[in-house]
C-alpha cells in the first residue's frame, strides 16, 4: 500500500552537526536549506532540523524494560535494511540508548528495535517487523 511521506520539522543546536549526521552518518539525502534549517529525506519521508538551540529537557517513559526516550521519532524499514543499519551505526560509533533488540518477543507486535540520539540530543527510533502486518496488532 503506497502512503503519503510525512513531514516532521525538530530542533537542533548544530545544523553543521545535524548535516553530518542525518546526511553522513544515517545516509540521508539532503534537500533544500538556508542558514536556520536543513531539510533531509529520511527514507521517503520528509524532516527538517531547525537550529533552535534552547529547545528544552527530553523525559523518558518505561516500555518493556527499557527507558524509551520521550519525545522521539524514527521510522519502520524492512528487517534486512534495519539489520544493514543497525550495522552502519555501529561502524559509525553511534552511541545507541537502546541497543538493537528484539522487544515484545513471541507477543504481537513483536519487533527489532533501536534507539539512538542525533548531536542535539533528538531521539530516534528505528524498527522492523518480521511480519509488516504485526504493526498495529494489539
Amino acid at each position: 500500500m503506497d502512503r503519503p511521506p510525512f513531514h516532521l520539522a525538530f530542533p537542533v543546536n548544530d545544523l553543521v552537526a545535524a548535516r553530518a549526521f542525518y546526511g553522513g552518518t544515517m545516509g540521508c539525502p539532503e534537500g533544500r536549506s538556508s542558514e536556520e534549517w536543513i531539510d533531509f529525506d529520511f527514507f521517503g519521508h520528509q524532516i527538517v532540523t531547525h537550529l533552535a538551540p534552547d529547545a528544552g529537557d527530553r523525559a523518558s517513559n518505561p516500555v518493556d524494560g527499557h527507558d524509551v526516550p520521550v519525545p522521539h521519532f524514527g521510522v519502520v524499514l524492512p528487517m534486512a535494511d534495519w539489520e544493514a543499519l543497525a550495522e552502519r551505526l555501529r561502524e559509525e560509533g553511534v552511541k545507541f540508548t537502546i541497543e538493537p533488540t528484539v522487544r515484545f518477543k513471541g507477543k504481537p507486535g513483536e519487533q527489532a528495535t533501536m534507539f539512538f540520539r542525533d548531536p542535539s540530543g533528538n531521539a530516534l527510533e528505528i524498527k522492523a517487523f518480521g511480519d509488516p502486518a504485526m504493526l498495529f496488532a494489539k
